[in-house]
């Protein structure tokens, strides 16, 4: 289950194509990885996963660096590494919170702004989550509920998915996945970083592309 819940309101948007099915299952899995540190399964699934669908060659190639990572290390390796990352002791090599690079500070001024927007689209923080709305794991599963739905809310139209990568992602992504990329010991987390920058290159070309296009 994802860190964000939604609030029952009347579902709005087209259901998604294979497309956006697509796009909604890569924030899924950055979400998950950024989150917690994947379970055994999950390595397992990762290290046999087949080709990436989508028709780029940089993102195959992440994907594949990626898959071959999971194999290379397995999972035990890979829960480590997490760890180191994410949750030593004092102050984490990395904190993926996007007030911090916004604002300079962790729970600032873009948090509250995101939190707004939150509660108009009618989403809101799980109660069992003990991580901040504005945790780039969070932002993922948020991005993948506007494109996918969740339980009776349906899928958001692509303005409000742009909108709200726009505002919460696009500003600092680059520069939290180059400090992950150069963390001390990263070594699987430097793949996700390569797959994750691909990956969100293309949604903003694509938003881009669409906002032109309007």
């Amino acid at each position: 289950d994802g860190k964000m819940q939604a609030a029952p309101q009347q579902a709005r948007a087209l259901e998604p194509g294979h497309e956006d099915q697509a796009r909604a299952d890569v924030y899924a899995l950055l979400a998950r990885l950024l989150l917690a540190a994947p379970d055994d399964a999950l390595v397992r699934a990762l290290a046999t996963l087949p080709l990436f669908p989508f028709p780029s060659r940089p993102l195959d190639c992440a994907w594949a660096a990626l898959s071959d990572a999971a194999r290379r290390k397995g999972a035990a390796a890979v829960q480590d590494e997490y760890a180191r990352l994410f949750t030593g002791i004092g102050n984490p090599l990395l904190n993926p919170f996007g007030s911090l690079y916004l604002a300079g500070f962790i729970n600032e001024k873009p948090l509250v702004r995101l939190r707004s927007d939150l509660a108009r689209l009618g989403l809101a923080r799980r109660s069992a989550s003990h991580e901040l709305e504005d945790h780039l794991g969070a932002l993922c599963e948020t991005m993948r509920i506007l494109i996918d739905g969740v339980g009776d809310r349906a899928p958001q139209p692509l303005d409000v998915q742009q909108a709200f990568f726009g505002t919460h992602i696009a500003p600092w992504y680059e520069r939290f996945m180059h400090d992950m990329r150069n963390a001390e010991g990263s070594d699987f987390y430097r793949q996700v970083a390569d797959l994750a920058d691909v990956f969100l290159d293309i949604e903003a070309q694509a938003f881009e592309g669409a906002a032109l296009a309007a």
